[in-house]
């Protein structure tokens, strides 16, 4: 920078601190009596008065509400609606009408007004405009259907409905939750059946881990095919790991196989694993326990995982 430059940035910064000021104290303060004028400061008294009505109306109905739901339950849910309709509409004419004893309704105050109810609209449609477009977008993309078993957010049953702004879900408890669109695309869902009839059903059972495995894995095979509930057309599987059960050494079984309706998972669920211990009673499959073992000198000859012959180290 030049000794000219130099001189001009001295310059600017100087106007900057000296006008700064200036033009702070230049600027009119907010003209309070403007806003005061508004209010009619004879109705606030009446619309305290207004307020304090309308909460002793609301305690009152609130107490023959209660006790008309004592004396006729069967119309309980009844009750209750007309008692919210009409604690909503006591609202909205309680807040209108004190608006209206409060302040001097103009042009002016119907634009301030205006403009503060459009905001408050704004950010409370704000999650509802949300909602509806990923309603849209769950229609489009179909990650489920209506009728669909479906896992969210640890609840599980059917969908029952998809709507613009959220789906219902009937749980295998008979509960009806509500799921707002924007939730579910952003979170992981697991869809059993995804159209159709048939799904997949995994059964776990333990057995020791000295029982006759394969004996285990044609009875849990057998459970599973002889049921009612069973889709034949479908593969069945059995599956063994072994784990640490309750620190025990123990073999996991699970069978696969796919009920032939939805509707009947649990069913089909309770009929394999009825079938499964009896049978496992019947042949004497024993659950996992604690194994206590002599160790001995070993005399039997060593074998390959195959069962072949196996020559010693």
């Amino acid at each position: 920078m030049n000794p000219r430059q130099t001189k001009l940035a001295a310059v600017l910064a100087f106007a900057v601190v000296w006008g700064a000021p200036s033009l702070a104290f230049a600027q009119d303060p907010p003209d309070v009596s403007q806003i005061v004028s508004f209010v009619r400061w004879s109705g606030v008294l009446v619309s305290l008065l207004v307020i304090a009505g309308a909460a002793i109306a609301l305690r009152f109905m609130s107490g023959i509400v209660a006790r008309l739901s004592e004396r006729f339950t069967h119309r309980r849910m009844l009750f209750s609606k007309v008692e919210s309709i009409t604690r909503f509409v006591v609202y909205f004419a309680t807040g209108i009408l004190v608006a209206g004893l409060s302040f001097t309704i103009n042009d002016k105050v119907l634009t301030l007004i205006g403009g503060t109810f459009a905001l408050a609209v704004g950010f409370a449609m704000r999650d509802l405009i949300a909602a509806m477009i990923a309603g849209v977008t769950i229609m489009f993309d179909r990650p489920f259907q209506v009728g669909d078993r479906v896992q969210y957010a640890g609840e599980y049953g059917d969908i029952t409905a998809i709507g613009l702004r959220s789906v219902r879900m009937q749980t295998l408890d008979d509960n009806t939750v509500t799921i707002p669109n924007n939730k579910i695309l952003t979170d992981v869902t697991s869809c059993g059946n995804y159209g159709a009839l048939d799904m997949q059903v995994s059964i776990i059972f333990f057995v020791g881990i000295d029982q006759d495995v394969d004996v285990a894995e044609r009875l849990i095979m057998e459970g599973i095919l002889s049921s009612r509930y069973v889709f034949l057309e479908k593969p069945v599987v059995v599956l063994v790991k072994e784990v640490i059960k309750d620190d025990y050494v123990a073999l996991q079984m699970v069978g696969k196989g796919y009920v032939l309706d939805t509707k009947y998972e649990k069913a089909f669920e309770t009929d394999v694993t009825k079938r499964v211990i009896k049978a496992f009673h019947a042949n004497r499959i024993l659950p996992p326990a604690v194994l206590h073992r002599a160790v001995d000198t070993p005399t039997h000859e060593l074998r390959s995982a195959s069962g072949k012959p196996r020559a010693e180290a």
